[in-house]
Parts: C-alpha cells; structure tokens; sequence
C-alpha cells in the first residue's frame, strides 16, 4: 500500500494541462497576474528593498528573475526575493478553507525554476494549480474545518493557519516542472517536510509591534520548496512515508494546536473537486479580515460625500481577532503594522489615500491628521459571525455606524469584495486594473500592456522567459 506522500506525488507526476478544467486554467491565469502584481508593488517597500538586496548579494547562476528587477540569480535566491515580495503589502489573495496565504508561498519556487528550465506557459499554469491544491487539502487534513468556536471564546489557533504546510505545494510545484517522476517527488515531500517550519501564527498574532517575518516567510519557504525539489532530482533521499504513522507530519507539526489529523481528506475527491477555485483576492492591501467593514465604510463616505473632519465617530463590527494585539495595534513602527491596524485602514479610507501602496507608504502611515483620526475608530466582534460562517464558510458577516453631520449610517456586509462564487467576486478587468496600478511605478507602460496580454494567453506561452522579461522590465 502506498504511503500518503506517495499518493500525492502519483497525483502529481500523472496530472497532464489537458485535465485541468476550463475554469482551473482561467484561475492560475488569474491568481499569477495578482500575485506578480502584488509583487512589483512590493518593491517599493522596505521589507522588498531588503529581501531583493539579500537575493543580490547572494546571487548565484544567472537562472531566474526578481519581479521588477532586470537581472538574474540562481533560481533559490529569486525565489525567495519573489515570495517575500508578493506578500510584502499583505495584497495578496487567499485560500478559502482554511489555508488563508497560499499564493506567495507556492508560486514562487516553480516560477524561479519553470525560467531557468525554460518551461512553458502551460507548465507554470499546472504547477500553480496544483501547488495550491495540494496546500489546500493538506490544510483540510491537518485540522477540522474552521477556527471560529464560540464554546471555546471564539478564537482557536489551528495548524493550518500555520502557512508552513504551503511548503508541499511549492515543492510538488517545482517538481513538477523538474519532471520528477513519482519516487523522486516522494523523496522531495520527504525533504521538505523535514525543513518545514513550526506554526507560528498565534506568536505572531498575539505581539505588536509586529515584524517583518509576519506569520512565516515566504521567501524562506520558497527556497526550502526549490531546495528540495533540487535536492530530489539529484538523487538526495528524504520520508517517503512522512505523513504516515504514530509520529508523522501531523504529529510534530498540529499536535500542539489540535491534533487533529484526517488524511482521507487529502485525496478525496482529488482531481474532480478543485479547492483551488476558492481563491478569494484582495481589493485593499490589508488583512483579508479587515475588509469588509472597508467595503461598508467606503460605501457610507462615498455615497454621503463625507470628509474626515465629518466624522465624529467609527464603530466597526467584524472578526473577533480585531480584539488580538497585532490588530489592535495603532503603533506604527513599520508597513507591516498598517496592514492588519484596524483603525489605520479606516483612517486611510477616510482620506481617501489611493489603493494601493501608497496605503503602507511610510510618510502617510506617520501623517498626524491620519493618525488623529485613528482615535476615532473603535471596534467590536459582529454578534452574528459565528452563525453566518456556519452557514456558508465564505461569509464573514461586517457592518459599520458612522456618526458625521449629526447623523448615524450604517451598513453591513456578508461577504466582502473580492470572495469567489458570489456577488462580490472580483471580476477578470477589476484584477487587471489591479495589476496595472501596482506595475505603474515600477514598469513601463509598454511592459504593462505586454505583460497583461501574456498572462491572459499564457497558456499559448512557449518559454517563460518571455513572461520573466515583461514583469522583470526588460524592454519589450
């Protein structure tokens, strides 16, 4: 009987382009122009510029590209400049259940190595696919659906809110661009599970100021993924059985949070049921859980023409970890602070900065009228979440009272911008517009246009460099 781990890589190696359906295909296109995007705006940050000097000074064969920058290194240090790049704003999509960043931690090693192999478009868009498939139905396996539990206080921190299990799917991504066959790809799981790192959300959501590290570093993931997968072709041996048994995977990664292990979930269904298509992508660079009191104060500001000195008070009613320190956290030490602060969000929507980077530039984070208006943000747990995620997981029920002009408005939300399979999903101009925005300050307008219409055909894409060079700014 087969191992898990060789279950997977059997999944993987077997999978061809032509099974993926129609709107699988659509999607990869869809999630690689977000996420490239949100990675050229995220060189204009400070956590960027720095990963990107590390990368530099790392260097190695001239194999892959760094997102907005005309130069190449090894394929290990570009994926980790790309990682910490397309989650440098927290702009990125999600993952719905329950593996929320997916994207930056599994599409950068198979796109650092799909360039220095010069793989095709149809062969980044199937290793994209299938590094969030696999991310996603580990995540299922390792823990019970959901962390929302109001007998338990309502906030439990699961191991799949630990984002290190994403390095299996960058790592069966990047295998299947080395066309590793199914024992070297076990032996690459193996690697990978031996070098993944520890869950370490609830550290992190409990600590403000936060650090630049976040809940897990893409970068270090992304060349762990690639690492392995090298390792592997070159015969290096890793746990064929890694996730099997008393002390498997699940043991010594979830146990201190859950302990919960169902591998049946992991391969149910697999290739018929895609969870990938849950993606869900973001319209404001902040913590996804912020967005819907946005939507429903963006909304009340604009259609009452309300101003900042209007406004006497905000009360926003959302996801109960607002209440946790790196949410509630209204000191400012760098842009990863104004990316999960609640009342930095409102404050910046209120003066209407323009989406986008500009959100986390570090002359407006400091500006005082932002920071005065700051104080007139509160914010509380929307009694009815619990219920509304019960009923349909994709909901995250928000509402918000503005108090301006001697009047009270309200609105509310069930399901904020952006959320697949429904109203509010983001449709294919919005995510081009997006990319547009976060590219305009870093590439020309030549290579936007030729970027946008290469990633809409990728499929038709012999060689990814020709990709590489237009988000890299290379002239077309």
């Amino acid at each position: 009987m087969n191992s898990l781990s060789q279950e997977i890589a059997r999944f993987v190696v077997e999978l061809k382009f032509e099974d993926l359906p129609d709107p699988v295909v659509h999607e990869a296109k869809r999630v690689l122009m977000d996420s490239l995007g949100c990675a050229l705006a995220g060189t204009m940050t400070q956590k960027g510029k720095i990963s990107i000097a590390l990368a530099e000074r790392l260097g190695g064969p001239p194999e892959s590209s760094i997102v907005g920058k005309d130069d190449k290194l090894s394929c290990c240090n570009a994926a980790f400049a790309n990682g910490e790049l397309i989650n440098a704003l927290d702009y990125d999509a999600v993952l719905y259940p329950p593996a929320p960043h997916v994207s930056p931690y599994v599409i950068p090693a198979p796109l650092a190595v799909a360039e220095s192999v010069r793989a095709s478009g149809k062969d980044l868009i199937l290793a994209t696919v299938l590094g969030h498939e696999i991310t996603a139905r580990l995540s299922l396996g390792l823990t019970e659906f959901s962390h929302y539990d109001p007998e338990k206080g309502g906030i439990r921190y699961l191991p799949a809110y630990g984002y290190s299990q994403s390095l299996f799917g960058g790592t069966a991504g990047a295998g299947k661009i080395l066309k590793l066959g199914h024992k070297k790809l076990s032996h690459a799981l193996g690697i990978a599970g031996y070098n993944c790192p520890v869950p370490t959300f609830a550290k992190w959501a409990e600590t403000a100021p936060s650090a630049m590290t976040k809940y897990g570093s893409a970068g270090w993931l992304s060349t762990a993924a690639v690492t392995a997968a090298l390792l592997a072709e070159m015969g290096y041996t890793g746990d064929t059985a890694l996730f099997d048994g008393e002390y498997g995977f699940w043991s010594f990664y979830a146990s201190c949070a859950s302990g919960n292990w169902e591998p049946d979930r992991v391969m149910e269904k697999i290739g018929q049921t895609w969870h990938f298509l849950e993606i869900a992508y973001k319209p404001y660079p902040c913590c996804r859980l912020i967005h819907g009191v946005l939507d429903c104060f963006m909304s009340i500001i604009d259609k009452n023409k309300l101003v900042p000195e209007d406004i006497e008070s905000v009360k926003a009613f959302c996801h109960p970890i607002v209440a946790k320190p790196i949410w509630a956290n209204n000191e400012l030490a760098t842009h990863v602070d104004a990316q999960f602060s609640v009342a930095y969000a409102l404050s910046a929507a209120a003066h209407r900065i323009r989406i986008g980077a500009d959100w986390q530039d570090v002359d407006i984070m400091r500006n005082t009228k932002l920071l005065q208006f700051m104080e007139k943000v509160s914010y509380q747990s929307h009694p009815g979440i619990f219920e509304g995620r019960r009923k349909d997981f994709r909901s995250l029920l928000s509402m918000v009272e503005v108090v301006a002009q001697g009047k009270t408005f309200s609105e509310e939300r069930v399901y904020p911008k952006g959320t697949a399979f429904t109203d509010a999903q983001m449709t294919d101009e919005e995510l081009v517009e997006k990319f547009r925005h976060n590219a305009s300050s870093v590439l020309t307008q030549d290579n936007i246009d030729t970027a946008v219409k290469t990633l809409l055909q990728l499929e038709g894409v012999e060689n990814i460099t020709e990709l590489m060079k237009h988000v890299s700014g290379v002239s077309p």
